[in-house]
């Protein structure tokens, strides 16, 4: 089909990180084609608009789909990473590649779970100037009582530790070019894009949506991942677990000097108590409390160690424009 392309309107490419995706990827590609076809028919976005599909070191068929994808259709366009690099890693690594070539991306999961109707919305809201738009979940009655509750408490905690993030929001986002260009400053190895992004600042949105079941695969964020992206995104963006350990160690040393003081009074008034119980639990709290100091300010230190190595994120071994 040929369309007319018009100098105006925004060439859009969509970053989508795969892994293991080789049962997702064929409904995946059927969809966004769809989709991607309806937006250049309704002249929302130009011709010369792509969908971008990132292989972060999959062990299956993953590559060889993009390649067929790549050759049967001018619209689907292939970065293949050097090895497994991770999500985030894989996603910045598209994104930066393409970012010379688009007026903007968006930013999706391979499975779709992410409502691929709200992309109307988002450049409709980029059209109004908005240079990052942010899609947000409106509701998670999908979910487990257990992924809701460990969700809702995972916000909470990173609110509360100085972390600004938007609720409800993964990486189902619209950044324009400048939003990118911004973006690329940033430099760091543990990477933590949620919380980095809001750091650019310029002028933002919210776009809302109901997330979908996964219909094939499976999900590539079990629990020990999901504890592991908190613990990540904690320590990359934010130092108030070492000021805690700080007023922890504070308030311990005026508990202690309280029982030195209650101590020596009921010395002194012949009331020693001879026992062992209390002063067991209390070497037992404060080696327990000592390990855990230790092993939070070792973990800053490692992530100090990884950036002053400055080593490359990520290797882009192939580029199918």
């Amino acid at each position: 089909m040929q369309y007319i392309i018009h100098p105006e309107l925004p060439v859009l490419f969509l970053v989508i990180p795969c892994y293991n995706e080789e049962e997702a990827l064929p409904v995946t590609a059927k969809k966004l084609t769809e989709k991607m076809d309806s937006l250049i028919q309704a002249e929302k976005i130009s011709p010369e608009s792509h969908v971008i599909l990132v292989n972060d070191g999959s062990k299956d068929n993953t590559w060889h789909i993009i390649e067929q994808l790549h050759e049967q259709n001018p619209l689907f366009s292939g970065v293949k990473l050097s090895r497994n690099c991770g999500h985030q890693s894989a996603l910045l690594a598209g994104m930066l590649t393409v970012r010379n070539e688009c007026d903007a991306i968006i930013s999706m999961d391979a499975d779709l779970q992410d409502d691929i109707n709200a992309i109307d919305e988002m450049i409709q809201k980029y059209q109004e100037g908005c240079e990052i738009v942010y899609g947000v979940r409106s509701q998670r009655e999908t979910d487990t009582a257990f992924k809701r509750g460990t969700a809702q408490g995972f916000y909470k905690l990173m609110n509360l530790m100085g972390v600004e993030l938007v609720y409800n929001h993964a990486d189902y986002r619209l950044m324009s070019r400048r939003a990118l260009e911004e973006l690329s400053e940033y430099d760091e190895v543990n990477l933590f894009l949620r919380g980095l992004v809001p750091m650019i600042g310029f002028k933002t949105a919210e776009v809302y949506y109901a997330r979908a079941p996964r219909m094939q695969g499976e999900s590539k964020y079990p629990l020990r991942k999901m504890l592991n992206f908190a613990f990540e995104g904690i320590t990359s963006l934010s130092v108030k677990p070492i000021r805690m350990i700080t007023g922890l160690g504070i308030a311990i040393f005026v508990v202690s000097i309280i029982m030195l003081i209650y101590i020596l009074i009921r010395h002194f008034t012949g009331h020693t108590v001879d026992g062992w119980s209390s002063t067991a639990v209390s070497v037992w709290a404060i080696g327990g409390l000592q390990m855990l100091s230790i092993g939070v300010v070792g973990e800053y230190i490692g992530k100090i160690y990884l950036e002053t190595k400055h080593r490359p994120r990520y290797h882009v071994e192939t580029y199918l424009k």
